[in-house]
């Protein structure tokens, strides 16, 4: 199932950074961000982004998790699974992704969730915690899910996450 009628992709992805966003460990992950975020909004399919994912001209993310700075998320909104995917593994996005492990502590429980909703409904950051609480207590469902779970996606097969970090 790759999309549904009425229905767009929203997906979660949170991670920890490995030091702060101005420590010189991160600096080549963060300067990126703009870049990396500007094209996602340019893709063919992507409908909608959480404001402070590294917006252009921000040069940081202010999607911090907690009180904690380090832990940061990225949420959007896609008209289906492929564009998502054609994103993430067939673009420069996929050169960042394959080197999480440089910038995310592996966090050793899931760490990235996805979920249809209503065409035009953009999801809080609260609204995305708990689909991902959902996602750890259940696992693939309805209600929230990964990869696996869609099965007409065949990219994420190639480049799956393996504990290392966060997608």
């Amino acid at each position: 199932m790759s999309g549904l009628p009425g229905y767009h992709l929203a997906e979660l992805n949170v991670g920890r950074l490995v030091a702060p966003t101005d420590d010189p460990r991160v600096a080549e992950f963060m300067n990126a961000l703009d870049r990396i975020n500007g094209l996602g909004k340019r893709m063919p399919g992507f409908v909608w982004m959480m404001e402070g994912s590294g917006e252009p001209g921000t040069g940081n993310t202010e999607n911090n998790i907690g009180d904690d700075p380090q832990f940061v998320a990225n949420l959007t909104v896609w008209k289906d699974a492929e564009t998502l995917e054609n994103f993430v593994f067939n673009t420069v996005h996929r050169q960042f992704y394959e080197r999480r492990a440089e910038w995310f502590e592996v966090l050793g429980e899931m760490h990235f969730v996805m979920w249809w909703v209503p065409e035009g409904h953009r999801p809080t950051l609260d609204e995305a915690l708990e689909r991902l609480a959902h996602l750890r207590d259940h696992g693939d469902g309805e209600q929230a899910f990964g990869w696996s779970y869609l099965k007409d996606t065949k990219l994420w097969r190639d480049h799956a996450c393996t504990g290392v970090a966060a997608e």
